[in-house]
């Protein structure tokens, strides 16, 4: 195919690349049938240069760049699918290390599964406007490998459940993780985010199988503990409240935390337990909006959690 040419469209480079089109004259012009006209001034006439090879070569490897990038993605495993989203190796990765195990922010309607938990979870048994999750083999790495118990919450019957990526999610790992990986996370838009983290005894305390008194202080606990909070970064000065509850045998530290700069966003709810080898924290968050209308609610969650 026909194209400019060299000395009536210069080839490409990075300074020409920032401007649209580039001027010759009109004789110039002339004698460039390629060359698209984008003004009719007499003395200098503004062109666009259609590079066809130059684009083609481009295109090729970009294209070949991505082909390679999938298929690395499917060797080592940690390719994910959220709600039709794909996210390559780079991007899981970043989100593993600076987003602290979370899968996007409140809000992100894009990685919700499709079936609302109100069409396959029975009614609370203490308030039926509400339903009850109950974590089993079935939903996650951890409890089929048997390094954590069973745990469980309430949840409105109009939020969905989130898929956790691969790398995030404890299975690569399982049953020695050192680091702390997602259990389970549910989301609404309108209303907030709800996710279980736990986090291995030996990252906290060298003593087996302790009670959360043992660890620490409530203090201690969420200074080690902040991170996974809010998704990034832990500030002391952010926790508005904290409390101990006891329930039977169970010792429960809770937290209230207003968080500005946090991923999870502004507005972060977290209540700790220890249980055989790990501890687990139940993290429920929320930006302005979806606490201004949903507090109540997300307080409802949290004090539902029993391990």
């Amino acid at each position: 195919m026909a194209s400019c040419k060299l000395w009536h469209c210069p080839s490409f480079s990075p300074l020409r690349s920032l401007s649209p089109s580039y001027h010759t004259s009109q004789q110039q012009l002339l004698q460039s049938p390629r060359c698209g006209i984008r003004s009719t001034h007499q003395a200098n006439l503004s062109i666009s240069c259609h590079g066809d090879a130059e684009n083609g070569r481009n295109g090729a490897v970009a294209q070949r760049e991505d082909h390679e990038e999938e298929e690395e993605d499917g060797r080592r495993g940690i390719k994910s699918s959220l709600g039709g989203v794909h996210f390559g190796r780079r991007e899981a990765f970043a989100g593993f290390v600076v987003a602290g195990m979370l899968v996007g922010s409140p809000g992100r309607a894009g990685a919700y599964t499709q079936v609302e938990v109100g069409t396959y979870l029975p009614p609370a048994e203490d308030n039926t406007q509400y339903v009850q999750f109950k974590a089993s083999t079935k939903d996650t790495p951890a409890l089929r490998a048997g390094n954590v118990q069973p745990y469980e919450f309430i949840l409105p019957p109009t939020w969905k459940q989130v898929r956790i990526a691969n790398i995030l999610s404890g299975n690569y790992c399982q049953p020695k993780c050192a680091e702390p990986w997602v259990e389970v996370k549910f989301e609404n838009p309108k209303q907030g985010t709800v996710q279980v983290v736990a986090s291995p005894m030996v990252r906290l305390t060298n003593k087996l199988n302790a009670t959360i008194e043992e660890i620490g202080n409530p203090e201690k606990l969420i200074a080690a503990l902040g991170p996974f909070v809010t998704g990034n970064s832990y500030d002391p000065d952010e926790v508005l409240e904290t409390s101990v509850q006891h329930r039977g045998n169970q010792t429960y530290y809770t937290y209230q935390l207003q968080t500005p700069f946090a991923r999870t966003g502004t507005h972060n709810l977290a209540i700790a337990t220890a249980k055989g080898s790990v501890v687990l924290l139940c993290v429920v968050s929320a930006n302005d909006s979806q606490w201004a209308s949903s507090e109540p609610l997300l307080k409802e969650i949290l004090n539902s959690f029993t391990a």
